[in-house]
């Protein structure tokens, strides 16, 4: 019997090479994203059998709708993979536009929220099933900027962390995904649109790339029963640790 994985946000990036990864494994997908044209080009390029939903997961309804709807040849999901999620703005808190933050928490946690409470029932009722979030490295090392985009992400690693204690009685996994500087829509989304600021931030650097997230994610979902990886934290291999920050003649 085919195997169903669900991904938010499979219209570019690491949702769209997760879609592709657990293809090519053999996997039916259940792709969703905002992006009509683009879900219907990647269900094209899919091998297996594919049901693609355009869907905001910051709309509640809409969540519970698509997941309630969903046909009986992709029920019940084994595989959800939470990739929906943006940052934006780099400026320091105190210019920050509050309308952006609201925007990163409505979708980095409550479409989070959403997406995972419409598909757990499922899940319980057959005896199993995995959730894979994909956090960031910025919800744990902060850096200048991250303000609510890290603190986000950090949310998304302590919910992964509760959810497994709640589930693991009712054999469901859960895995916290970090990438670190990787290369994708991110920065373009971050930027609005502006191109080249986002290319300035992988500027002579071989970051990570949608391909390597993908990989840890289908890897992390297909380990024995007897394994749960808890978290993965990955950094481009140009990406290390800096010192402190330490301002000098303060009084």
């Amino acid at each position: 019997m085919s195997k169903t994985v669900f991904i938010t946000g499979a219209t570019s990036g690491f949702g769209l090479a997760t879609a592709k990864r657990f293809d090519a494994e053999g996997w039916q997908t259940v792709i969703s994203g905002r992006r009509t044209e683009r879900l219907d080009r990647l269900k094209e390029e899919l091998s297996n059998p594919c049901h693609a939903i355009t869907l905001d997961v910051t709309d509640k309804a809409a969540v519970n709708a698509a997941v309630a709807a969903l046909p009986a040849a992709f029920a019940p999901i084994d595989v959800l993979v939470n990739n929906a999620g943006l940052a934006l703005g780099l400026g320091g808190a105190d210019e920050a536009d509050i309308e952006d933050w609201e925007q990163m928490v409505e979708t980095n946690i409550m479409g989070l929220l959403y997406t995972t409470r419409a598909v757990l029932p499922q899940m319980v009722a057959n005896g199993y099933g995995h959730v894979v979030n994909l956090g960031s490295m910025a919800g744990y090392w902060p850096y200048p900027g991250a303000n609510v985009y890290g603190a986000t992400k950090a949310f998304v690693r302590q919910f992964s962390f509760n959810l497994r204690a709640d589930l693991v009685a009712k054999n469901i996994h859960v895995t916290d995904i970090e990438p670190g500087l990787a290369e994708s829509e991110f920065s373009e989304v971050r930027f609005k649109g502006d191109k080249e600021k986002a290319a300035g931030v992988y500027k002579d650097v071989d970051p990570l790339t949608p391909t390597d997230i993908a990989d840890a994610v289908f890897w992390s979902a297909t380990r024995p029963k007897n394994v749960n990886i808890n978290r993965i934290e990955m950094m481009a291999g140009a990406q290390a640790f800096s010192p402190l920050n330490v301002v000098r003649g303060m009084t």
